[in-house]
């Protein structure tokens, strides 16, 4: 093995020069990010598009319908979920409440995660509201929908 010359200094291993890790540290983070992005897109499902979105949007005009029928009938709501009982009370005015229906379907949608939805039937009660008992919801944003037939109210809850 031969001897470096005299005076010069002695040859350092790659691994410690700054420099080289300073080409190799932007490159390794770019690729260590992207194996984190896709850990997080394969376990996070964050719903699909549905396929007929076209036909959805037209129909957009009907429930706007409904909604606008339903003012026209002096028809409004105030939504009332009450988080320790876990209840959903809704109060409907209307000019003659005694031609609503004995009992209503709401829909909660979650605001950002279509899997956290949920259905429930709405009984009248003896004080003239409409009440459900609910599963317990995930913490967030819900908007209400009242349907029949002809018209829909909306609102929104928070849980």
């Amino acid at each position: 093995m031969t001897q470096p010359p005299v005076g010069a200094a002695p040859q350092r291993r790659w691994y410690r020069e700054p420099f080289v890790w300073l080409c190799i540290t932007p490159p390794l983070t770019a690729v260590l990010a992207g194996i984190v992005t896709t850990i997080i897109a394969v376990q996070g499902f964050d719903g699909v598009v549905i396929d007929d979105y076209y036909k959805k949007g037209l129909a957009i005009n009907r429930v706007i319908e409904r909604d606008q029928r339903a003012a026209a009938m002096g028809l409004s709501a105030r939504f009332d979920y009450d988080h320790t009982v876990r209840t959903l009370t809704v109060h409907i005015e209307a000019p003659d409440p005694e031609s609503l229906p004995a009992t209503l379907v709401a829909r909660l949608l979650h605001a950002t995660r279509g899997g956290f939805d949920h259905q429930v039937t709405l009984e009248r009660t003896p004080a003239g509201t409409w009440f459900a008992p609910e599963p317990p919801l995930a913490r967030g944003h819900y908007h209400v929908q009242v349907e029949e037939a002809d018209w829909r109210l909306t609102g929104d809850i928070y849980e």
